[in-house]
């Protein structure tokens, strides 16, 4: 009955900082808020630095709770099981890669809007995830130790090595990696023996938004092509220099610079029909690479964003669709 009565008034307080929060009142002071009953002393944790300040956090966490879906996938590569992890906004999750690696998860709701009563009640010792805004720092931080890490597109092995440190798993990271660069040394001779010098392009249908988009050089799956010495056009890349987003958008009258040897399209869940508008048009049809058919459908799941296992599905999909099917 005591613990039943503890969680209440923490969901009680973090409650009323989420209505403080939203109403723009942000002159919270966490020295007013108890500390929550996973607050471990010093001498049980490790303290671990991170944009948003310092966090104490156990040797061994157990009961992991990741708020992204990149997150989820590092620790499960990891051999660790999170107790739960929220779903990704507009890209698919990440079930086709994480298939028997884990069983049950909890769904805490879209990466945007966590659900805070279920972090509560499942009383995790950690909270772990990429680009933790401030705010909800703040509120997370009453429920367990939480940590918020730096993610970038290209910079992924730097991420996995960030959270292996963080839940000592390091040399299983690092033998990740190896594992992933021997892979691609002996992929690339591979490609470049069997197909030489070809252009690739890349690209994201969303459900909502009616253009389409080709990612170029700052993005998850365009760096792992050029591990591979592939490379996105010419043009695309010429479009993209000095850019600082990781993608450029393609209306349907400028598909021309879609045009490639081999076309990979990351398709969000339920934008099948928006992609069907630029497949039924004409400009789309003249396509060299459509009229070769080396037009491939991917899952924007592992494809958009991600860490080593989407790496290495995004390997499997190239060997499938550009070598075995020579």
């Amino acid at each position: 009955m005591f613990r039943k009565w503890l969680d209440h008034i923490k969901l009680f307080l973090i409650v009323t900082l989420v209505i403080i929060f939203s109403k723009g009142c942000y002159g919270f002071s966490s020295e007013n808020i108890p500390l929550s009953k996973t607050k471990l002393i010093t001498s049980e944790c490790q303290i671990i630095k991170h944009k948003l300040g310092e966090s104490c956090i156990p040797t061994n966490p157990q009961s992991i709770i990741v708020t992204d879906q990149e997150s989820l996938e590092i620790l499960v590569a990891l051999g660790l099981k999170p107790i739960a992890a929220t779903t990704a906004n507009r890209v698919g999750n990440k079930a086709p890669i994480l298939k028997e690696k884990i069983d049950v998860i909890i769904d805490l709701g879209k990466e945007s809007q966590p659900n805070l009563e279920k972090m509560i009640q499942l009383n995790p010792d950690l909270i772990l995830g990429f680009f933790i805004n401030s705010q909800n720092y703040q509120l997370f931080s009453q429920i367990a130790p939480t940590v918020s890490i730096d993610y970038t597109e290209t910079g992924w092995k730097k991420a996995l090595l960030q959270v292996a440190n963080i839940v000592n798993k390091t040399d299983e990271a690092e033998k990740l990696l190896g594992e992933y660069q021997q892979r691609i040394e002996n992929l690339r001779l591979n490609f470049a023996q069997k197909l030489g010098n070809i252009e690739i392009s890349v690209m994201r249908f969303y459900t909502t938004i009616q253009f389409t988009q080709f990612l170029n050089q700052l993005s998850f799956p365009v760096s792992i092509l050029e591990e591979l010495k592939l490379s996105i056009p010419l043009t695309q890349r010429q479009l993209s220099s000095g850019a600082s987003v990781s993608y450029e958008n393609v209306s349907l009258e400028r598909v021309d610079l879609l045009e490639a040897d081999a076309m990979f399209i990351a398709l969000d869940p339920g934008s099948e029909e928006n992609f069907q508008k630029y497949k039924n048009s004409p400009l789309w049809q003249k396509l060299n690479v459509v009229k070769n058919n080396r037009v491939y459908t991917v899952d924007s799941g592992y494809w958009i964003f991600g860490n080593i296992l989407s790496a290495n599905a995004i390997l499997d999909d190239l060997v499938k669709y550009l070598l075995e099917a020579l």
